[in-house]
């Protein structure tokens, strides 16, 4: 039988759910686990027992049965600790964002390049079963020239969840409020969805929490290809109202909450294309299935990164392409605190 992916996680917060995804990944074996917090190792041992258990980075990339490792600690130790395990010779998965800075998350790629190391980033809305279509729609020219977008996240954090930790909401650690940590992954998709970045001019205010960074932003953006967008992050919008992610062309427009399609609508189709279209992409990420096969959130960028292993090709999401949405979240902030549009290369 094929040796499977040993597989660890640092970081059990959000890295819980890398670990049980590399728990249900038919070719991957739990191997171990890391933090600084007892109660949530031993949170861990209680739904694996078989898992070995670490309060020490460096002591667990000793272990020799581990292949490869997701980053799941606070984003301004992302490279640090990425660089570290693959100088040990594992590969690594780095939770979103690859880190707070650009400068950061280039050793990242050099650490890759470098070691020789398999290295993804978790955007895992990338994967969402709506995005496929969405994005074919847009490439095949489906909705004509595009126009213009319009990217809202208006979720709602209270102040314990700030208060819990000490790193949220702060520069050094965060890297910054509800754009870095709420909207990178939306950042990601406008990017991805939209084209090449040519320019941004933004606010930022703190409206509703005490916290060093910001909890709302609105941005314009320009792209290369001529199109604009709005983008909008907020931590303040009680009680959570989701995400939208729209796009609008001269033939047609496609609207996205979430993961759920809204709108889609294109100049020539029957009425029933879209009634048949939200009907399929309408609640299909809402839970995430317990097929690999079909996985859709975490489970689908850990399957894809233990099939990189197995399979020895590029993860689905590199470094470089994750850098994106970080040099673009820095451009918001720069143009934000300088009140001047800010150009891209």
């Amino acid at each position: 039988m094929e040796k499977k992916v040993g597989y660890a996680v640092v970081g059990l917060g959000v890295g819980m759910l890398h670990v049980d995804a590399a728990a249900l990944c038919p070719d991957a074996k739990l191997i171990a686990v890391c933090d600084l917090l007892e109660d949530r190792l031993d949170k861990a041992k209680g739904k694996y027992p078989d898992v070995l258990i670490y309060t020490s980075f460096d002591k667990m990339l000793m272990n020799k049965d581990i292949d490869c490792i997701s980053i799941a600690v606070p984003s301004y130790l992302h490279a640090e600790l990425a660089v570290k395990a693959m100088e040990a010779k594992k590969h690594v998965l780095v939770e979103k964002p690859i880190d707070i800075t650009v400068e950061a998350a280039q050793k990242i790629e050099e650490a890759r390049i470098r070691t020789g190391m398999k290295c993804g980033v978790v955007h895992q809305n990338r994967n969402n079963a709506v995005m496929k279509p969405y994005k074919e729609a847009i490439e095949q020219g489906a909705l004509g020239k595009i126009i213009f977008g319009t990217f809202e996240v208006k979720w709602y954090r209270n102040q314990a969840y700030y208060d819990n930790g000490g790193w949220r909401g702060t520069w050094d650690k965060d890297g910054g409020g509800s754009l870095m940590n709420q909207s990178v992954h939306t950042v990601d998709l406008m990017q991805w969805l939209m084209g090449d970045v040519k320019s941004v001019r933004s606010i930022m205010r703190i409206a509703a929490h005490k916290i060093e960074t910001e909890d709302l932003t609105m941005s314009i953006f320009e792209f290369q290809n001529g199109a604009t967008a709005s983008f909008i992050s907020t931590t303040c919008a009680y009680p959570g109202l989701g995400t939208w992610i729209n796009v609008y062309g001269e033939k047609g427009s496609v609207e996205v909450n979430g993961s759920d399609l809204e709108t889609w609508k294109i100049i020539g189709d029957d009425p029933s294309v879209e009634k048949e279209m939200k009907e399929k992409y309408q609640g299909t990420a809402a839970a995430a299935s317990l097929d690999p096969t079909k996985a859709v959130g975490h489970l689908s960028i850990v399957q894809d990164m233990i099939d990189a292993v197995m399979k020895d090709h590029d993860p689905q999401i590199l470094p470089y392409e994750a850098i994106k949405s970080v040099r673009i979240v820095n451009a918001i902030y720069e143009s934000a605190r300088t009140g001047e549009t800010i150009y891209f290369d």
